[in-house]
């Protein structure tokens, strides 16, 4: 852990503290203590303990935002694009369930101005997504029965409700999760499957 950069260091600690003790039951001298470092140093990275859960579940969302990206303006199908899409989400998400898990459960901790921004983050995501159900109904590859607003927020819901029940020694991994949620959002949008 000492070889570990600083502010990855930090992060880890507060993300496994916050995850078993609770955001509001952890304080700022538990973070640097288990981190190995001062409190200037932490400082020196984070301007709060609000910025250390800001930044828990913004690395994450920009890590998924950079792949949805590269899936969405990448090659294949559009059905193709959006399963891959969708999958990835899933299985980020898995993956960082301890991220997720916090952030929901915290967020309305954080200061009015942060969650307007972490709220901004997220829905820029949501629209890159539900941009690739709207051009598929435009070109009537997927049913526009449903208004796509409401198909990604219906997806995104079962997203968001993973760190509910999902767990990494499960019968199923993320991977197999996220192709299974793929899946049916391609069947709700009356896409058929993915290879057809």
């Amino acid at each position: 852990m000492k070889d570990e950069p600083v502010r990855q260091r930090i992060l880890a600690e507060a993300t496994r503290l916050f995850a078993d003790r609770g955001f509001e039951a952890t304080s700022v001298q538990e973070i640097v203590v288990s981190a190995g470092v001062t409190k200037g140093a932490m400082y020196h990275y984070f301007d709060s303990k609000d910025d250390l859960l800001h930044e828990i579940y913004a690395r994450v969302l920009r890590m998924q935002m950079e792949r949805l990206t590269r899936i969405a303006d990448g090659p294949g199908s559009l059905k193709q694009r959006l399963h891959r899409a969708a999958a990835d989400v899933v299985e980020t998400t898995a993956a960082n369930l301890d991220d997720s898990k916090i952030f929901f459960r915290s967020i309305h901790l954080l200061a009015p101005e942060t969650q307007k921004s972490v709220r901004a983050e997220r829905r820029r995501y949501h629209e890159r997504f539900r941009d690739l159900v709207a051009e598929g109904q435009r070109a009537r590859i997927f049913s526009d029965r449903v208004p796509a607003d409401l198909v990604v927020d219906y997806f995104f819901g079962s997203v968001h409700h993973l760190g509910t029940w999902f767990h990494a020694d499960g019968p199923l991994t993320g991977a197999q999760v996220g192709k299974h949620f793929a899946d049916l959002l391609l069947t709700s949008l009356g896409a058929g499957d993915v290879d057809e």
